[in-house]
């Protein structure tokens, strides 16, 4: 997958902020303020030249990829799928946004913070929750002219400026649209409020023409096939590869592996092998319920960022354990500019709705709803 776009901003005041990359943000839980790499600073650019006005929330960590008019009923969709064949191509459906939109906002997303336990109990949950996806093995295999597709439910909590006034708003909840070849070189996004309707390339060229190596933080399918599945050796890595970024090396590996469960398709050795790793980080606890973006409750799995005063919850099925969704949460002191952003503030939430194998770029599943 190429970098994620899709995650929160930062809390506080940006300029012309929007979301980061994966290798980029720096997002509620103290994000990657990482790598400047070259094909997402500029797909950064576009995207500041596309929402100028509106001031991210900073302080958080990253983020993952996202414009308005494109979001129409999602019955609407899958009716659409339905007459063919199972999937839908997307095509500009004249809708009066263009690039320089911005996706409607409300007022900021609240929630009841929910109870953390002391986390000698998050090793056998994560126990729990890798053999459940042991069982549900690796979805399709990848052909090489095939995309991944990933289909979430996605907001952002950002400070709004209008002249000397500084609001906390929420963005509406909206489908996010992602695709990628398992070599990571094409890609495309669509996003409410962030690319325009027909969405932007997230093919990985630089200006000279260059192809970007893959990364941790940038990775590809491929690249994600070929990381170590003894936890262990994987942690290890993890380490030393986000060494002196995010807010400390224990926060910084947790939300490396949030976002490689959240925004990529790993095989189900890694997906195992990263749970397992996860159980060995300090500071990691069970929260007793949390809702993802698509309302859905379930338990989590998360670790609170001592320099922000967020958290990062990963969203579980309590029946099932399956993956749901992730979202960041205000639960000490206050963050963002002026204080705006208090206790319960959700400041990026997330729901993983579709994640699958296409044959085309633009395609889009059926079961998208």
């Amino acid at each position: 997958m190429n970098a994620d776009l899709s995650r929160r901003h930062p809390a506080g005041r940006e300029e012309n902020s929007l979301p980061l990359p994966f290798a980029e943000r720096e997002l509620p839980a103290g994000r990657h303020q990482f790598h400047k790499e070259r094909l997402m600073a500029q797909i950064h650019e576009d995207l500041r030249a596309a929402d100028a006005t509106a001031s991210p929330v900073r302080g958080t960590r990253r983020k993952p990829f996202l414009n308005r008019a494109f979001l129409v009923p999602a019955a609407a969709f899958a009716l659409a799928g339905a007459l063919a064949a199972g999937f839908l191509t997307y095509v500009d459906r004249g809708a009066a946004d263009g690039n320089g939109s911005t996706i409607a906002t409300g007022p900021a997303m609240t929630t009841s913070i929910g109870a953390a336990d002391d986390g000698r109990g998050t090793p056998q949950i994560l126990d729990r929750i890798s053999l459940a996806a042991a069982s549900v093995g690796g979805g399709a295999k990848v052909r090489a002219d095939q995309f991944i597709y990933i289909g979430s439910r996605t907001a952002n909590t950002y400070v709004k400026s209008s002249g000397n006034k500084n609001t906390l708003v929420s963005e509406e909840l909206h489908l996010r649209h992602q695709w990628n070849s398992p070599d990571g070189l094409d890609g495309w996004l669509i996003e409410p409020g962030r690319t325009g309707p027909k969405g932007i390339t997230l093919a990985r060229k630089n200006e000279k023409g260059e192809t970007p190596t893959p990364y941790l933080n940038a990775p590809s399918y491929n690249y994600l096939a070929g990381l170590p599945t003894d936890p262990d050796v994987l942690l290890k890595k993890i380490y030393e590869e986000t060494r002196g970024m995010g807010h400390g090396p224990d926060q910084e590996a947790f939300t490396t592996i949030g976002d490689l469960l959240r925004s990529s398709y790993p095989p189900a050795e890694l997906t195992v092998a990263l749970y397992k790793a996860a159980a060995k980080i300090p500071g990691v606890v069970v929260v007793d319920d949390a809702v993802d973006a698509a309302g859905r409750h379930g338990l989590a799995v998360a670790r609170l960022d001592e320099q922000s005063g967020q958290r990062e919850e990963w969203i579980f099925d309590r029946q099932t354990l399956t993956y749901l969704g992730e979202r960041t949460v205000q639960v000490r002191g206050e963050a963002g500019e002026g204080g705006l952003i208090k206790p319960g503030t959700v400041v990026f939430t997330t729901a993983v709705m579709t994640r699958t194998v296409v044959d085309r770029m633009k395609e889009i599943p059926a079961s998208v709803g």
